[in-house]
């Protein structure tokens, strides 16, 4: 699925999130940077050591803050490191926090002149935020993006399986 929202375009698909070929991928990290499960796992074994290096000169961050590293062997010429919250009961900022991760990880994508980036859907596995809540989150906040800025042109959401992306498609379609 794909919408045009000003001078961009958010899409959706199913898939493996290291073989997308935008300018940067995203990567659900934890506050640590030094790999781990889910998606962490899977950039890191993908991309190499190069990541994890250049990760731990940065040393760590914040619960919706946002890094940039180097794509190393993946297609992505950079990775975009961002930690969402981990799920309580969603009276503990989490819904800030999650909107706040993929926000900044926009905005770090347009400091570094970037055109166009994929992410997973963030602390819907380990973290466990509730699906619904957070695809409703990451398409609005995508959505807000492009509709105020016209410096990146592709927002993709690369998600693992087709309930995600069946969940995704239908916040996209009420949202848009």
């Amino acid at each position: 699925m794909e919408v045009r929202i000003n001078r961009g375009v958010l899409s959706l698909a199913e898939g493996d999130i290291t073989t997308q070929d935008t300018d940067a991928i995203v990567n659900a990290a934890n506050k640590g940077l030094r790999g781990g499960g889910g998606v962490d796992g899977a950039i890191h074994r993908a991309g190499g050591k190069r990541i994890l290096d250049e990760c731990i000169k940065i040393g760590g961050c914040e619960t919706g803050e946002a890094v940039i590293t180097t794509g190393g062997n993946l297609k992505a010429k950079y990775v975009i490191h961002t930690v969402g919250p981990v799920y309580r009961d969603g009276l503990h900022n989490e819904p800030k926090l999650l909107e706040n991760a993929y926000w900044n990880s926009l905005k770090v994508a347009a400091e570094n002149g970037l055109k166009s980036i994929a992410f997973p859907s963030i602390s819907t596995g380990a973290y466990g935020y509730p699906l619904e809540q957070a695809a409703e989150i990451a398409v609005n906040t995508a959505i807000s993006y492009l509709k105020e800025h016209a410096d990146i042109g592709l927002i993709r959401f690369v998600l693992f399986g087709q309930h995600a992306l069946d969940v995704y498609e239908k916040k996209l379609s009420h949202l848009s």
